[in-house]
C-alpha cells in the first residue's frame, strides 16, 4: 500500500514535485497537478524549472498534500484541476461527466473526414458528457449543426456551460439516445462513445470516481451499442453514418452488430496505441 505524502512544514516547488515521486505518483500527473495548484496554465511546464525554488505557502501546502492523497485514491487528474484539454480545447470537468481521454480523438478525426467544411450537415453527439466531442466538432467545421444528447442532466449542465465558455453554438437535448430527437429532421452523422465496459469487468474497480452509468453497458459491454444501432435508420438520412468508440476487443462485435442492422461500408479506425478503437457504418441509400 501506498503510504501518504509525508507532511514538510515548507517546501519548495522542486521539493514537492519530489515528494509526489516518491510516492509513485506519474510526473506528467504531479506536474498538472502542481501547476493548477500555482494558479499556471497546463502547457506552461517550462514554469515549474524557472520556479522550482519558489516556496509553497503553508495553505498551499496544504492543499498540496490533499491533492496528492486524493490522486493516490484514484480520482483523475482532470477532476482535481477541475479541467482537462481535448482536441485543443480547455473543458471544464468534474465528476459529474467522464474524464475526456486521448483515445476519443480518435472518433472526432473520423467525424471530421465525413464532415465537409463550410456545409451545414446536422450532427448528433450521443452520451456528450462533458461536451468533449460535440464541441470540438462544432470548433473544427463552425458551418455543421451539432446537437448533444445525455440521459443526465448534471452532464448536459457541465457541457452547456463548456459551451458558453468556449462561444459555440451546439444544441442540446436532454434524453436516451436517439429518443429526444423523435421530432426533428433526419441528420447526416451520429457519433456516440457510449458505456461499452462489461458490468463484471475488474478495471471498473479503479474508476469509481467516475459515473458508473457513463462505464458500464451490460454483460457484455454492448447493451447501449444495440440500442443506439437499433434507433439509428430511423433518424439518419440515407447516405448517413453512424460511428462509435469501443473497448479495445468490441470491434468485431460492433461491426456485425451494424452489419446485421443494413448498415454497409462498416470500417474500424485505430487509436494511437494501433487498437481497432472506432467502428462505423453508413447507412444505405434506398434509391
Amino acid at each position: 500500500m501506498t503510504e501518504p505524502v509525508s507532511h514538510s512544514s515548507t517546501a519548495t516547488v522542486a521539493q514537492a514535485l519530489q515528494q509526489a515521486a516518491q510516492q509513485g505518483m506519474a510526473r506528467l500527473d504531479a506536474q498538472m497537478l502542481l501547476l493548477s495548484l500555482m494558479q499556471q496554465p497546463a502547457h506552461a511546464r517550462a514554469w515549474l524549472i524557472t520556479h522550482d525554488t519558489d516556496i509553497l505557502s503553508a495553505e498551499q501546502l496544504q492543499r498540496w498534500h490533499d491533492l496528492c492523497t486524493q490522486r493516490q485514491q484514484g480520482a483523475p487528474v482532470a477532476y482535481l484541476t477541475g479541467h482537462k484539454e481535448f482536441y485543443g480545447l480547455n473543458l471544464a470537468v468534474d465528476a459529474r461527466v467522464l474524464d475526456p481521454r486521448p483515445d476519443t480523438e480518435t472518433l472526432v478525426d473520423w467525424a471530421l473526414e465525413l464532415i465537409p467544411e463550410g456545409v451545414a450537415i446536422r450532427v448528433v453527439d450521443l452520451g456528450t458528457g462533458s461536451g468533449a466531442i460535440a464541441l470540438a466538432l462544432q470548433n473544427q467545421r463552425p458551418a455543421a449543426k451539432v446537437i448533444a444528447v445525455d440521459a443526465s442532466a448534471d452532464a448536459l449542465a457541465v457541457a452547456q456551460s463548456n459551451a458558453r465558455a468556449l462561444n459555440l453554438p451546439v444544441q442540446f437535448a436532454h434524453g436516451s439516445w436517439l429518443e429526444p430527437l423523435s421530432e426533428l429532421p433526419a441528420v447526416d452523422l451520429i457519433v456516440s462513445n457510449p458505456p461499452y465496459i462489461r458490468a463484471d469487468d475488474p478495471h471498473l474497480a479503479a474508476l469509481t470516481h467516475e459515473p458508473l452509468s457513463a462505464l458500464a453497458s451490460g454483460a457484455d459491454g454492448l447493451e447501449d451499442i444495440r440500442s443506439i444501432i437499433a434507433q439509428a435508420p430511423a433518424r439518419l438520412k440515407a447516405g448517413g453514418w453512424l460511428i462509435f468508440e469501443h473497448g479495445w476487443d468490441q470491434a468485431a462485435d460492433v461491426a456485425q452488430l451494424m452489419q446485421t442492422a443494413g448498415f454497409v461500408q462498416v470500417q474500424h479506425r485505430q487509436d494511437l496505441a494501433g487498437i481497432e478503437r472506432c467502428t462505423g457504418g453508413q447507412w444505405p441509400d434506398k434509391a
